[in-house]
């Protein structure tokens, strides 16, 4: 037997799925490490828990596979969580960890960028919004807070980056990862001039930009003896998991939406041409040369939901902790008790400020409408409906971009939820379909594997292996609640944006 092995590299975990030769999945493993927020704004992760947890992800599959008994690893295929960076002097000693896509410490910069007009010029460029996410805006504030380690910078790279220079020697990048820095030039496919002259860059010390099918087969001894594997075996380079989740989903036809939820989220379609929005609230990655994912990433997604479980819930922690995943079992469950609306409680779930729709690092969450009347129960399906309507409010601005959307596949986490997935179908009002794949980016990267390997001609060919599909149907019970209160959710989330500065800046001074 001919495995495949899908790399997924999250914000929390990274999961090895071992494919046989039909793309089904024979084993998993997932490793976690802790996201540190030492301090207010930072989102950072350590290099060598990440390496470690990688590993052994990929070496317990790799067992599972049974190599002596004559079975082989065709190749090692990577989605990867996009916006990471890390810093490197001239010998390659890292001189920060992993700063992640979650870190907001450049909101500083990344305002004057945008107050500047150059935001909007960079934008057009590069497909990325003006954020504290992007690399763009990470590199301007090492700059200027952290000089001791911009000025000895000699290297940058993202994690996945990090993971090829440490197996193989090698320092590139593919258009994907390349295509979320905000570094990017996404018509050139090379390092855009006015981003490196905004930074202080030169390309020397950015990576090669590189196809996702573009693939390693030199691995160095001693990482290939601890692996258990042959050193010559195809480490594909892969791509972002935001494209890759589309893919993983058979999401890639005109108007049709992929919709993830995991720690963050993001709704997306895919285009044949980058397409950029006149107001810059939508980006524009790469799958590859010829798709591009045109879409709207929210910080708050499952993250909300752990908050919830872990705050709302204290009582509960010993049962959650020992329930593990069953614990969000038993919470819907009681948020399925409330009404659709429930009773006129919203949330907005701006936890870690939030990217789409409003693009605002100091937003902050808040609940609006609780009375006497309301439970933790209302609160449980309050969190669940708001972030829903956070991501509704991000597919009215794609709409514009792109279209109307025709149909969503849903993915991630939140796709394990039947009360969850209704919900998205009633505020949506559209069928939701649920692929049986739930491991989509890591099967995504397997298809780009093979494409890699010319075992398959196009990418098109992922239909055959998503599997069957579970529609849940928008309830007509459910609209009026809903139409009622989208528009009052997405009113306050405009005028509360007056105070958001002030309150972020107030927890910043006070909150250690």
């Amino acid at each position: 037997m001919k495995y495949m092995i899908g790399i997924d590299l999250g914000t929390t975990s990274t999961k090895a799925v071992l494919f046989d030769e039909q793309n089904q999945v024979v084993a998993q493993s997932n490793v976690g490490y802790p996201l540190y927020r030492d301090q207010t704004d930072m989102a950072e992760e350590d290099l060598e828990e990440i390496f470690v947890a990688f590993t052994n992800a990929l070496a317990a599959v790799i067992r599972k596979a049974d190599l002596a008994a004559g079975n082989s690893i065709a190749a090692v295929s990577f989605s990867s969580a996009m916006h990471s960076l890390i810093a490197f002097d001239k010998d390659w000693n890292p001189l920060t960890r992993v700063i992640t896509w979650a870190d907001t410490r450049a909101v500083k910069y990344t305002d004057e960028l945008k107050e500047s007009g150059q935001g909007m010029e960079i934008y057009q460029k590069t497909g990325t919004p003006i954020h504290p996410m992007a690399p763009l805006s990470k590199v301007i504030w090492l700059k200027n807070d952290k000089p001791e380690i911009y000025n000895n910078a000699a290297h940058y790279l993202g994690i996945k980056e990090y993971l090829f220079f440490r197996l193989f020697g090698a320092n590139k990048m593919d258009i994907s990862i390349a295509s979320g820095t905000g570094l990017f030039n996404i018509f050139d496919l090379d390092w855009d001039p006015q981003a490196l002259e905004v930074t202080g860059l030169k390309k020397e010390q950015l990576p090669e930009p590189v196809s996702p099918y573009e693939y390693e087969t030199e691995m160095k001894p001693e990482y290939a003896t601890v692996l258990g594997l042959p050193g010559d075996v195809p480490f594909v380079y892969g791509a972002g998991d935001g494209p890759l989740s589309n893919l993983g989903v058979d999401a890639v036809q005109p108007g049709v939406a992929a919709i993830t939820i995991g720690t963050s989220g993001a709704i997306r379609v895919v285009s044949d041409k980058p397409v950029i929005d006149p107001k810059g609230r939508t980006f524009t990655y790469a799958l590859d040369k010829d798709h591009w994912v045109v879409g709207g990433p929210v910080n708050n997604g499952g993250d909300v939901f752990r908050w919830a479980r872990d705050n709302m819930f204290d009582a509960e922690k010993s049962t959650a902790a020992l329930l593990g995943e069953d614990a969000y079992d038993l919470m819907t469950e009681v948020a399925s008790k409330i009404p659709a609306g429930s009773d006129g409680l919203l949330f907005h779930p701006y936890l870690g400020g939030e990217r789409a729709p409003i693009w605002d690092a100091n937003a902050r969450g808040s609940f609006f409408g609780l009375n006497h009347s309301h439970t933790r129960a209302n609160m449980l399906r309050a969190v669940l409906e708001g972030i829903t309507f956070n991501v509704y409010m991000v597919s009215l601005a794609l709409e514009e971009v792109v279209g109307s959307l025709k149909s969503i596949q849903a993915t991630g986490g939140f796709a394990r939820s039947p009360l969850w997935r209704q919900m998205f179908a009633d505020i949506f009002e559209q069928p939701v379909t649920v692929p049986q794949a739930f491991e989509s980016g890591a099967l995504a990267a397997v298809v780009v594997a093979q494409k890699a390997l010319g075992q398959i001609d196009d990418l098109y060919e992922i239909s055959k292996y998503v599997g069957k599909s579970n529609t849940y149907q928008p309830d007509p019970e459910n609209f009026e609640a809903y139409r009622e209160l989208a528009p009052i959710f997405i009113r306050l989330s405009r005028q509360l944006q007056t105070e958001y500065d002030n309150i972020a800046n107030y927890q910043r001074k006070h909150m250690k």
